[in-house]
C-alpha cells in the first residue's frame, strides 16, 4: 500500500467532516448538538447511531458499532484502508503525497481526473437523450428492452460520433488536454492530432465504491463500428485494466454480506441483473477476467460463485478459466445453464427474476462443465482419448491450493469418467506436507509470531471503544510498554495510552500523525482487515494479554538457562542463577485484575 507523508494525511485529518461524509449514505437529522439515524449495520427501526457535531467519531447504541470515517467506508462499503484515505482525500479534495513522490512532478490529481470523467459521464448521457444521433440509439435501446428508468439511473450514454466533440465541450469547461488524456478520455493519434478516445459508442460508466466514475465501458451498436464490441477506458492512474470489475459499486456491499456473486460477461447483462435486484452481479468482460479480478471478490469473501456467461467457443473458454481461478481458491463455482442463444439480459426480460433465481438453484458444479467442455469431439471409448482427457483435468486440479478440494475434485473426476479412484489418487502422489499459498508480498513481517500477538491485542485496544478503559487499565498493570517487542506496535501502544490520558483524539489518522513512522500506517491498515468478536471480547482480550505474559515469561526463563549453560559465571553467579530459575519456573505468570 502507498505510505504518504505526514503533512498531507494532517491537512487531510483537518478537513475531515464526519457527518458530510455520512450523511452521502445515510439519512442523518439533527438532535440537539448531535445527529442520529437508523444504523447501517443492523436493523432496527428507532435511531441509535448517533455522531456529534465536530466530533471523529459515530457509535452506535443498538449494535455497538464504533468508528471514524475510514472506518466506516471500510465497514459499509468495503473499501481497503488505502481505498478509504484515498476517497476522503478526494471528497475534501486534498492531495495525498506519498514518500516516494515526494519532490516529484505527479500530472494531474486524481480529483481532477475524476471531475473529467464526471463531466464526461454527464456529456455522453445528456448527448444520448438530447440530440439527433442519440435518438436512434435510444430506439435501439428501447428495442433491447432498456427503459427510460434504467438509462437514467446507470447514467448510459452516447459517444458523439464526431471523434472531437467531447475535447470541445471539455475545453468550454476549461479541462486541459493534459487531464484529459491522463483520465483516457482523448488520445494521441499517429499524426499527433488529439482525438476523442471514444467514439459512436454506447457508454457505460464504470465507478469505484464510493460511485465516482473512473473510466467507461463503450459498446459499439453497430455492426460497421470499429473495433471489438465492447472497449473500455485505457489503464490510467483510476482505472486498472487487472482489477476493476463493472458493477462491483452496486453489488459491494451485498456480495461481502452474502459471500456469493454473479459472474456475467457484458454490462447490459450486469446491470439488469442489478436492476431486477440480483444486486450481487458483476460482468467479468469473458476473457479478460484475471487473478486480480478474482482477488477483489475473494477479498469481499465470496465462498459461492455463478458464473453466467456465454454459451459460445468464447464464453465456455472463459468458464474454464474463471471457474478455475476460484476453484483452486477454495471457491465453490456453479456453472448456469442459459438456454442456447440467449444471455442473462435476454433471458431476465422473456422469463423475470423469478425464473433466473431457479436457474442459479440448478446450477451445475464446474467439474461436470469441466468434463463435458472437454468431453465435446473427443471419443471416450478410445482408451488413449480418455487417458488425455482425464489427465487434461487431473493436472489442472492438482494444481489447486487446497489440499482436500483437490482430493475430492479428483475422486468426483473419476466418478464421472468411470475410473477407479485409486488410480487417480496413486498418481496424485506428488502432493507436499505442507502447503505453502502462492504470493508475491509474502516476508518476514507476515509470519512474525510476535507481531501477531501484539497486533491482536492492540486491536482490542483500538477497535472495542466500550470496553478500551477497562481493556487498557487491564494492560497497563500487566505490561510494560518494553514488554512489547515489535517496534512499532509498542510505538502505537504508547500513543493510544497517551492520547487517551490527555483526552486527544484517537481517530486513525490522528494516531499515524501521533507514531510519526511511515510504518504506522501499514500497522493500522493490518489491523482493521481482521474483525473482532464483540461478544467474546473479554474472554478473547484475557486469553491475548496471557498469551504474551507467557511468552515473556518463557523468554525470561530461557534467558536465565542460557546464562547458566554459557559457563561464563562463577559458581556463586551460577548458584544464584539457578535460584532464579526455579522460582520464576515456579511462578508462572498470572493476569492481576
Amino acid at each position: 500500500m502507498p505510505l504518504y507523508t505526514k503533512e498531507s494525511l494532517e491537512a487531510l485529518r483537518q478537513r475531515i467532516d464526519l457527518v458530510d461524509v455520512l450523511s452521502a449514505h445515510m439519512d442523518l437529522k439533527r438532535a440537539g448538538a448531535a445527529y442520529k439515524g437508523l444504523c447501517p449495520f443492523h436493523d432496527e427501526k428507532t435511531p441509535s447511531f448517533m455522531i456529534h457535531k465536530g466530533d471523529t467519531h459515530y457509535h452506535c447504541f443498538g449494535c455497538g458499532a464504533h468508528g471514524d470515517a475510514i472506518q466506516f467506508l471500510m465497514a459499509h462499503l468495503k473499501m481497503s484502508f488505502a481505498d478509504a484515505v484515498e476517497s476522503l482525500a478526494e471528497r475534501f479534495h486534498v492531495h495525498l503525497e506519498t514518500l516516494e513522490e515526494t519532490g516529484t512532478h505527479q500530472g494531474p490529481s486524481k480529483t481532477l481526473l475524476k471531475e473529467a470523467l464526471e463531466q464526461a459521464c454527464r456529456f455522453y448521457h445528456f448527448n444520448l437523450l438530447h440530440s439527433p444521433e442519440g435518438h436512434e440509439v435510444l430506439l435501439y435501446l428501447y428495442a433491447r428492452g432498456l427503459d427510460l428508468d434504467f438509462i437514467k439511473r446507470f447514467q448510459v450514454g452516447l459517444a458523439p460520433k464526431n471523434p472531437g466533440y467531447l475535447r470541445k465541450v471539455m475545453h468550454a469547461k476549461f479541462i486541459k488536454d493534459e487531464t484529459l488524456a491522463a483520465a483516457g478520455l482523448i488520445s494521441e493519434s499517429k499524426e499527433g492530432r488529439w482525438r476523442d478516445f471514444f467514439s459512436d459508442r454506447i457508454t457505460f460508466p464504470i465507478r469505484d465504491a464510493a460511485g465516482a466514475v473512473i473510466g467507461f465501458s463503450a459498446r459499439k451498436y453497430k455492426e460497421e463500428t470499429f473495433g471489438g464490441k465492447y472497449i473500455n477506458t485505457s489503464e490510467t492512474p483510476l482505472f486498472k485494466k487487472s482489477k476493476v470489475l463493472f458493477g462491483l459499486n452496486y453489488s459491494r456491499r451485498r456480495i461481502a454480506k452474502e459471500n456469493r456473486a454473479i459472474i456475467v460477461e457484458g454490462q447490459i447483462d450486469a446491470l439488469r441483473l442489478i436492476e431486477e435486484g440480483l444486486n450481487f452481479t458483476v460482468a467479468g468482460q469473458g476473457t479478460a477476467f484475471g487473478e486480480g479480478h478474482a482477488k477483489e471478490l475473494l477479498n469481499l469473501g465470496v465462498t459461492l460463485v455463478y458464473l453466467a456467461l456465454d454459451g459460445d467457443s468464447a464464453g465456455r473458454e472463459a468458464t474454464v478459466k474463471i471457474g478455475d481461478l476460484f476453484q483452486k481458491e477454495g471457491v465453490d463455482v456453479r456453472i448456469v445453464h442459459l438456454p442456447k442463444g440467449t444471455d442473462p439480459d435476454a433471458f431476465l426480460r422473456q422469463n423475470g427474476p423469478e425464473e433466473f433465481i431457479q436457474l442459479l438453484e440448478s446450477s451445475g458444479e464446474y467439474l461436470d462443465f469441466l468434463v463435458k467442455h472437454y468431453a465435446q469431439g473427443v471419443d471416450l471409448r478410445s482408451p488413449a482419448a480418455k487417458h488425455q482427457l482425464v489427465e487434461t483435468i487431473a493436472k489442472q486440479i492438482r494444481q489447486w491450493d487446497h489440499p482436500v478440494m483437490v482430493q475430492e475434485s479428483l475422486r468426483k473426476l473419476a466418478h464421472l469418467t468411470q475410473i477407479s479412484e485409486s488410480t487417480l489418487l496413486l498418481e496424485h502422489n506428488h502432493t507436499p506436507n505442507l502447503y505453502i499459498k502462492k504470493s508475491s508480498n509474502i516476508g518476514l513481517q507476515t509470519i512474525n509470531p510476535d507481531r501477531i500477538l501484539e497486533m491482536d491485542l492492540l486491536r482490542w485496544l483500538l477497535m472495542l471503544p466500550e470496553g478500551r478503559e477497562k481493556f487498557l487499565t487491564l494492560t497497563q498493570e500487566n505490561l510494560k510498554p518494553q514488554d512489547l517487542r515489535v517496534v512499532i506496535c509498542q510505538k502505537l501502544y504508547l500513543c493510544l495510552s497517551d492520547a487517551l490520558q490527555k483526552n486527544e483524539p484517537t481517530d486513525l489518522i490522528s494516531l499515524i500523525l501521533k507514531i510519526e513512522d511511515p510504518e504506522g500506517q501499514v500497522l493500522v491498515s493490518e489491523l482493521l482487515e481482521k474483525k473482532i468478536n464483540k461478544e467474546k471480547a473479554d474472554a478473547f482480550f484475557m486469553e491475548t494479554l496471557q498469551k504474551i505474559l507467557n511468552r515473556n515469561w518463557m523468554s525470561a526463563c530461557e534467558d536465565i538457562k542460557m546464562k547458566i549453560q554459557s559457563g561464563q559465571c562463577s559458581d556463586d553467579e551460577a548458584l544464584e542463577l539457578v535460584k532464579d530459575y526455579n522460582e520464576l519456573r515456579k511462578n508462572p505468570p498470572k493476569i492481576k485484575t
